[in-house]
């Protein structure tokens, strides 16, 4: 059982954080305050080659980054001082070891989505005016291209003294099409630091002395992993679970081993958990279904333990069910960078796993979360109250009396910011950075998010409505996997539009079912608010770094591709020709291709047609997608482009792309649609 601390106890431990504001607040005081101050506390578990725990202390977490420092001193040898140096690694424990060492050699840190398209990297690299980048991927970049053997394989440089830089560059998610790089100096991140100060005062969970592990599964590049999990946890001394990979089994096995206690995310993955969890219980017999919404009843103050019964008020039957999902160890959880469905807040707290919802930005950091213990409480979605040292305000319109635009004052915010590859310094009203959201403040100081201000579709009666809110809506139809809601202008009149996803186990037959219960939902929005059109999207709704549904992209394949979606009535599919491909090498190909599918979906490989369509027809989700295409990759010995994600759906679409990537360019067959 989990040792209780009192408010005091976690207040004394967090006001560390203040120490801070002694030192000169730039990035090498945080390290030296963590490898000095925390050395002796557990920093890292990971899983070894043979899936084995590992972990090392943060003593020996700041010998590495020394030592990889003075490798990389001489691999950089050739490049400007002061040069930005890009980053561009998935989640493993040399991510922060090799954060560190780039800026102990006075390079700024351009921190880059590990998945992001090798043109786009470029794009980036371009206008950061990086000469450098550390990768783990083996085609070459136009600047000097590091990987991590290499660095390790480069003479130490024995003189090495480190002269540090001190900014992090991060990268907008490009939900709005728009994409700029925000230059954070260790200021900025010593203040993100020392926003947790007032935290004890509403939550003794997320923050105290005892044993803290917590998931590294929030990218580090992105703001949220970097502020919520990586910079605010190892600077308190506690301990960063590296799951082997990025697939629900993956990190659920982290969960268990490495005995998470803490938890952050994104809504879609607690939009996953939550539909996951209901689906198996309304496919479970009655009586399980019975027990497990009176466990839930009873875990939201919905029933007393009277009503619930003995069994399922019982701490027993909540521990069970968490033993399916991510262990009864956890003990806080957040969700971040999106707007949460009501109803997932409601099922992830109904099964005892404290869910708060938080809201950051990248130009902005960390900057709220609800932390109230009481359940109710959080299930109204508030993002709670500003950290210490942030300030909320609205920018109302003449016509609003409640909502505005979010207006956020902080020594957070970004000082500087390159757009098209001219850096500027990052301009603010009376202080105020606006934040592009419409929010709502109640008397209580608790903050409600409605939507995105560039995503509001303006009604017929001239009401803001906001997308976020009508696809909550519609998420919880069998069949459907994710929905996107946006505004398009048809004539004088702005529709609202609804394309639609498709999840596993749907054949083309249901799509008029479907379709149906779409209506009956829709019947019951307010008039103003309803869905004009319904579509199905072909390709898999993209996704941002921050996991938002992209809405400007489907959007924008909307007008300039209407081939991409399709009514409820029929569904359209790809044709793939394999001419100029050996044949016996094609049907080897496919013939493996379809073993990874069954092995990932569970199925015999005899029911998987070559032309069956991965989520519409075999069942598969989002989720095990990713697994599918790591392993193609992996027994291939090959890299798929992030670009094709969802574009490739069945059999012949994975075996043709593999042929392709193998053979010498000149040689393809061909793809085309129908």
């Amino acid at each position: 059982m989990p040792i209780i601390y009192t408010e005091k106890e976690c207040q004394k431990f967090i006001d560390s954080a203040l120490d801070l504001q002694k030192t000169n607040m730039r990035f090498e005081d945080i390290f030296k305050y963590i490898t000095t101050k925390r050395s002796l506390e557990k920093a890292v578990l990971y899983f070894d080659e043979d899936n084995k725990l590992r972990s090392y202390n943060y003593k020996t977490y700041g010998e590495y980054a020394y030592s990889l420092a003075r490798h990389l001193a001489s691999a950089l040898k050739d490049i400007h001082p002061n040069a930005p140096v890009g980053l561009k690694m998935r989640n493993t424990p040399n991510w922060p070891l090799l954060f560190w060492a780039i800026l102990m050699n006075g390079h700024p840190v351009l921190l880059i989505d590990a998945r992001l398209e090798h043109t786009n990297t470029e794009n980036l690299l371009a206008q950061a005016k990086a000469e450098a980048i550390v990768v783990n991927e083996f085609d070459p970049y136009s600047v000097l291209s590091l990987r991590l053997n290499e660095i390790q394989k480069s003479p130490e440089v024995d003189s090495f003294a480190p002269h540090w830089a001190d900014e992090a560059m991060f990268c907008s998610s490009g939900t709005t099409g728009d994409i700029k790089i925000m230059v954070m100096p260790g200021k900025a991140i010593c203040n993100q630091i020392i926003a947790s100060h007032n935290m004890p005062l509403e939550s003794t969970t997320i923050m105290h002395p005892g044993k803290i592990n917590i998931l590294a599964m929030l990218p580090l590049h992105h703001i949220f992993g970097f502020s919520a999990v990586l910079m605010w946890y190892s600077f308190y001394g506690k301990t960063l679970v590296y799951p082997a990979g990025m697939s629900a089994g993956d990190l659920k096995n982290a969960c268990k081993k490495g005995k998470c206690t803490h938890i952050f995310s994104v809504p879609l993955v607690w939009d996953s958990v939550a539909q996951g969890l209901k689906r198996s219980m309304e496919m479970s017999n009655k009586r399980t279904e019975k027990l497990f919404k009176k466990i839930m009843g009873y875990n939201l103050g919905e029933m007393t333990k009277k009503e619930a019964g003995v069994l399922a008020s019982s701490k027993f039957m909540t521990k069970f069910v968490q033993r399916k999902l991510f262990g009864s160890q956890v003990q806080f959880c957040i969700s971040g960078g999106g707007y949460l469905n009501a109803d997932t807040a409601k099922t992830i707290n109904g099964v005892g796993y404290p869910l708060y919802n938080g809201f950051g930005m990248t130009e902005a950091g960390i900057c709220s979360v609800e932390l109230s213990k009481d359940v109710k409480t959080r299930l109204k979605c508030s993002i709670g109250h500003s950290l210490y040292g942030i300030e909320y305000k609205l920018k109302k319109d003449e016509e609003s009396k409640k909502q505005g635009e979010l207006m956020i004052k902080s020594e957070l915010l970004h000082s500087e910011e390159i757009i098209g590859g001219v850096r500027k310094k990052a301009e603010y009203e009376n202080g105020f950075m606006a934040t592009g959201d419409i929010a709502e403040i109640e008397e209580d100081g608790r903050v409600y998010i409605k939507g995105r201000l560039k995503d509001t579709i303006i009604g017929a009666n001239g009401e803001n409505i906001f997308p976020d809110e009508i696809e909550t809506y519609f998420q919880e139809i069998t069949g459907v996997e994710h929905v996107c809601v946006f505004g398009y202008s048809r004539g004088m009149d702005e529709k609202i539009i609804l394309v639609a996803e498709l999840s596993n186990k749907v054949a083309s037959e249901e799509f008029p079912e479907i379709k149906k219960k779409l209506d009956e939902i829709n019947d019951k929005i307010p008039s103003g608010k309803k869905v004009s059109e319904f579509y199905v999207y072909k390709k898999a709704i993209p996704i941002s770094n921050s996991m938002k549904a992209k809405r400007f992209a489907v959007k924008k394949d909307f007008s300039e591709h209407p081939e991409n979606f399709v009514d409820f009535i029929q569904r359209q599919k790809t044709v793939v020709s394999f001419e100029g491909f050996d044949s016996k090498e094609v049907e080897e190909t496919i013939k493996t291709v379809k073993k990874v599918f069954a092995k990932t979906l569970l199925l015999p490989d005899y029911k998987i047609a070559n032309d069956a369509i991965w989520n519409v027809e075999l069942g598969g989700d989002s989720m095990s997608y990713i697994q599918m295409i790591q392993d193609l990759e992996i027994t291939f010995s090959i890299t798929i482009p992030t670009e094709l994600y969802g574009k490739l759906g069945t059999v012949n679409d994975f075996a043709f792309q593999v042929l392709t990537l193998k053979k010498p360019a000149g040689k393809q067959g061909k793809h085309k649609g129908q």
